[in-house]
């Protein structure tokens, strides 16, 4: 079996899991609250700018004046096309 198609399909099991998460708490031990909070301020402030846009799209499709026959399109072939 080639390696390269074993470590593609890797994932951790629990025990790998949990060794990372003790490094992780062994290096960020202190902070880890610090970054928690900024990360979520984070996802927050991510939330709001998204929030922005959906408001200006639709916004902006309200005040889009309507074609006054909006459900019809005029054929190339018709007669009474403008030239």
């Amino acid at each position: 079996m080639d390696t390269v198609n074993v470590l593609a399909f890797w994932a951790p099991n629990g025990a790998e899991l949990i060794v990372v998460l003790v490094i992780g708490l062994l290096l960020f031990g202190k902070r880890l609250p610090e970054v928690a909070r900024s990360l979520g301020k984070g996802v927050v402030e991510f939330k709001r700018g998204v929030k922005g846009i959906e408001d200006d799209v639709n916004y902006a499709e309200e005040q889009r004046p309507e074609a006054p026959n909006a459900g019809e399109h005029p054929s190339p072939y018709s007669r009474d096309r403008p030239r």
